[in-house]
């Protein structure tokens, strides 16, 4: 590895913090826990930490000794000080006297020794950088240092390849005995740069922020050189299929297969996230790869992540994928049962009693294929990813030295089921599209955007289609983190196939679509051009139906249902004056939403429509909404809200309110939703 410590960048840094009261000391910390956090192979989502030890004021006025620790939830890559919360050292001293104390007692006691009461939890490792007494210490969970750890005789290679320069803790539990066992480990050998801790990770420590730092790249680098050296072919190819069936085709069905239908009315969908490379392929294509994968995770910090063992599968046959989903199905009951047997066979054994967790699994190998993450959202799963493509690293490493050995399966099922962890259980509801995948075409303006707003705040992973890349890319960029744009003409038959396929590559299916993407020809329908007409209808019909002939073939492959909602307008009941061209197809369509309810109500699919009309929204540019006003003799205002008969402006929100709740409804199919404020003459039953 390579230091990135860069003396001009570190002073910048505590020159802008010391304008917001930051103390040089914090600062450096934060810098040089941002250069740790930025690496894969040292640090990911969430794991690892850093403290400081330095001077601060309480409350009083008085300065005092704290110690500044990364705290719960913060991203080492991206913290800033407040992920540091300050504790004082003297409170957390006093505990290393005790014999024994509580994870639920430390907690307690590491929040009453914060200086802001409002501070996150402070890391659970806290008193392991308090016993030791470096100024500046860092924890990372190496890749390389795991794969050599993760070792049968990982001690004895830990101990040849370091020497006197980093002394060597047996595996422990994190927490107060943790704490102690390294400060008795340092105590014995002071003059080490660090602690390698067996099958978990790596400390290291100095009096500066640099010295800690460039100690980190100095360890790691070690490890890093023994992997070069005596390494063996690792990973012979099992035999698969002629040819492997497509991500695009596969994933429905994985996502499918594994959504816990524990009898609820409504399947616990996951959302998936695939990888692959040159390594994961090797990897997951290995004859052995039911040994070496399922042994265990490369460091306790990851199987709250993603389980203790991936699900494995059949190399999926593109000429028999009927046998792939029997098969497949075997492996999620047997991936199930072994779940349940590993819970029983540990369960208050060493402690209380626990509450089993799902037994979905969080990573899926696929033979010829590669890997997904799974989670219950979008980052959930890519997080998983992550954690899996680490996990091929580490073991692929470990292998070429040596056979992966991870911690005993007594000490995983402790760190799965820590009480910690367990008091999470009961936290927060889940929001009401959480788990689910929707695509909103026409998603970039009007009754589209606000739809795509409205479904990713309440947990959906969101797709938007349009036309317009620029405003796809927009959308999506302001939903952060919870949205996908691709630029899609609708009415062309293979760019919305392309789309729904890079759609289950990334998330893994679909389970809501919002037909939405509509335009407003006009015309006098007796002297109205083919052309006119026909272009209409591709839009405003045949689009809708390519949409919803690609949505039910994935929501067909997953088995789980699904919600088809169409953008019908009042033109489908209630047709105007020189809108023919529109409301012809339109009408169309919302005949096309009920043959899809009356045929796939079956599998589960529910199809519905909203019939909006005089919304607020840029769909009627180009004068057209002025011209409608004053063929009523209204003006734009009037005709908009004093032009109904609620006397209310009906907008884009309210629309997406609609689809919301179509969306959500289970026993709903073939229903037409009014939304303009009150038009009797275009109202249904």
């Amino acid at each position: 590895m390579k230091s990135l410590w860069r003396e001009a960048e570190a002073k910048k840094m505590v020159g802008a913090y010391a304008r917001q009261g930051v103390n040089k000391d914090l600062a450096l910390r934060v810098y040089t826990t941002r250069l740790l956090g930025g690496d894969p192979r040292l640090v990911l989502h969430g794991g690892g930490n850093t403290s400081v030890k330095t001077r601060m004021k309480d409350v009083s006025g008085k300065t005092i000794d704290v110690l500044c620790v990364k705290g719960s939830g913060w991203d080492m890559g991206a913290i800033e000080p407040r992920g540091l919360p300050a504790l004082r050292i003297d409170a957390l001293q006093a505990l290393r006297p005790l014999k024994a104390l509580s994870d639920e007692d430390m907690v307690d006691a590491q929040r009453g020794a914060l200086l802001d009461s409002t501070s996150p939890n402070p890391s659970v490792e806290t008193l392991l950088h308090t016993f030791l007494p470096h100024k500046f210490i860092d924890h990372t969970h190496s890749t390389a240092v795991l794969a050599v750890t993760d070792q049968p005789d990982g001690d004895k290679i830990a101990a040849d390849i370091y020497g006197d320069r980093a002394a060597l803790v047996p595996y422990v539990m994190p927490g107060f005995d943790l704490a102690i066992k390294a400060a008795e480990v340092y105590e014995a050998n002071r003059d080490v740069e660090g602690l390698i801790l067996l099958k978990h990770g790596i400390f290291s420590f100095g009096e500066t922020a640099r010295e800690a730092y460039e100690r980190m790249i100095s360890l790691v680098t070690v490890a890093e050189d023994r992997l070069k050296t005596g390494r063996k072919k690792v990973f012979v190819s099992a035999a698969l299929p002629k040819k492997i069936a497509s991500v695009a085709d596969v994933a429905p069905i994985l996502r499918g297969l594994i959504a816990d239908n524990d009898g609820a009315s409504e399947p616990k969908r996951m959302v998936l996230d695939f990888r692959t490379n040159k390594a994961i392929r090797t990897y997951v294509n290995g004859k052995e790869a039911a040994r070496y994968s399922q042994i265990g995770v490369v460091t306790p910090d990851h199987n709250i992540r993603t389980k203790n063992w991936p699900l494995l599968v059949a190399a999926p046959d593109a000429g028999d994928v009927p046998d792939f989903i029997k098969s497949t199905k075997k492996a999620c009951d047997k991936f199930a049962a072994t779940s349940h047997k590993y819970f029983a066979r540990h369960n208050g054994k060493r402690d209380a009693v626990k509450v089993e967790l799902d037994t979905t699994p969080r990573v899926i190998l696929v033979p010829g294929l590669g890997l997904f993450g799974v989670g219950k959202s979008a980052s959930d799963a890519a997080v998983a990813a992550d954690i899996a493509e680490n996990t091929v690293n580490v073991i692929t490493d470990a292998e070429a030295i040596g056979t992966f050995r991870p911690i005993p399966e007594t000490d995983m099922f402790d760190i799965e089921y820590w009480s910690l962890e367990q008091a999470k259980l009961s936290k927060g509801a889940e929001a009401p599209l959480a788990r689910r995948v929707a695509i909103v075409t026409g998603g970039a303006g009007g009754i589209g955007e606000a739809t795509a707003r409205m479904f990713a705040a309440q947990g959906a992973a969101v797709v938007v289609l349009d036309r317009d890349a620029k405003a796809v890319a927009r959308v999506a960029d302001d939903i952060a983190g919870a949205a996908m744009g691709i630029a899609c003409d609708v009415t062309d038959a293979r760019a919305v196939r392309r789309a729904f396929d890079h759609i289950c590559k990334t998330y893994g299916g679909v389970d809501i679509v919002v037909s939405n993407a509509g335009a407003a020809w006009q015309g006098r329908i007796g002297e109205v051009s083919d052309k006119v007409l026909r272009q209409s209808f591709e839009l405003n019909f045949f689009a809708h139906q390519t949409i919803a002939q690609n949505a039910v073939r994935v929501m067909q492959a997953q088995g789980t249902g699904g919600a088809l909602l169409f953008n019908t307008s009042k033109q489908a009941v209630n047709p105007g004056q020189d809108f023919g061209p529109y409301g012809l197809p339109k009408a169309a369509t919302l005949f096309l939403m009920k043959q899809y309810a009356l045929e796939y109500g079956v599998d589960g699919i529910t199809s519905n429509a909203v019939n909006a009309d005089r919304v607020n929204t840029g769909i009627f540019a180009g004068g057209m909404l002025e011209d409608r006003a004053k063929a009523r003799g209204l003006t734009v205002k009037e005709y908009l809200g004093d032009g109904n008969l609620l006397k209310r402006e009906v907008t884009v929100d309210d629309v997406a309110k609609a689809f919301l709740d179509l969306a959500l409804g289970r026993k709903t199919t073939a229903a037409v939703l009014t939304v303009d404020g009150g038009n009797i003459a275009a109202s249904l039953r």
